[in-house]
């Protein structure tokens, strides 16, 4: 299990780095990753790409490559001179080093070419990998996060997935962690509850709140039905929703729809969802 490490106590740590001072001129926009403050001596950035939300493939060392999604960095490094080049093993070996000082675990390697591994930073797994080309070095880190939903579903979707399975999980719905308090971006889909609702005269429905399993069943519970009952509230306030055709309940974490292992799991369970009376 890796050790759970703060951004401050990462700096230095690869066996071999320059003055600031003597590094080449980076490509404009570019910086080391704060896992990887220093570099190998000699090299500059030559380009470099982040993607609030990306994928990348996972070298292994037998079998298919692991897929992660998640913030996605890519940074390319490069010597002008070719005396400033380092060996395969010489990079691979000091990133290695990095890895392992900062409570990472090394996954696979080839270490004449690449390495890759996974450090736990602030709670949240990073995915590592370092790869040596001619000249050149590939840093490539996916930090595993759930994709932030912007797309919510119609009073039509809606009302199509109560008819078929009697229940539907709304998406577009938020809250601030350990709160029940609606967020504001939360009123495009509270919205489209109420336009179902108004569709249908007759349709009554329970509004149940789910979490995941981070902190106590108790006090997941109790989020759960809070939750569920900021939205009942908002209906009724907000978009006159007679009160007797809603009922608000709280599921906690007792029925997931994931893992709780992942955070994409984890943020998959923490829903409300429309079950018909």
């Amino acid at each position: 299990m890796t050790t759970t490490r703060t951004l401050p106590v990462l700096a230095g740590l690869l066996l071999l780095s320059a003055p600031l001072a003597a590094q080449p001129k980076d490509a404009a926009g570019c910086a080391d990753d704060p896992l990887f403050p220093t570099r190998m001596p000699g090299y500059r950035i030559e380009r470099c790409e982040t993607k609030p939300f990306g994928a990348y493939e996972f070298f292994t060392a037998k079998g298919p490559r692991q897929a992660v999604e998640g913030e996605f960095t890519f940074i390319t490094y490069t010597v002008d001179r070719r005396e400033d080049d380092r060996s395969g093993l010489e990079v691979v070996r000091n990133y290695e080093a990095a890895l392992t000082r900062i409570g990472g675990k090394v996954r696979a390697s080839d270490p004449q070419r690449w390495l890759n591994g996974t450090v736990a930073v602030d709670g949240r797994e990073v995915w590592v990998q370092v790869e040596k080309g001619n000249g050149k070095i590939w840093l490539r880190l996916v930090r595993p996060r759930a994709i932030s939903q912007v797309i919510v579903a119609d009073a039509a979707a809606l009302g199509n997935d109560l008819r078929a399975s009697g229940h539907v999980a709304v998406a577009g719905i938020h809250f601030d962690t350990g709160k029940a308090e609606l967020r504001a971006d939360s009123a495009q889909a509270v919205g489209e509850i109420a336009r179902l609702l108004q569709g249908d005269a007759a349709l009554r429905v329970f509004v149940v709140g789910h979490t995941d399993t981070v902190g106590g069943v108790e006090s997941n519970l109790q989020l759960s039905r809070d939750r569920a009952a900021a939205v009942v509230r908002a209906l009724t306030r907000d978009h006159g929703i007679a009160a007797d055709r809603l009922v608000s309940f709280g599921s906690g974490p007792f029925a997931p729809v994931a893992s709780n292992d992942s955070e994409d799991g984890r943020a998959r369970n923490r829903r409300v969802e429309l079950v018909k009376q």
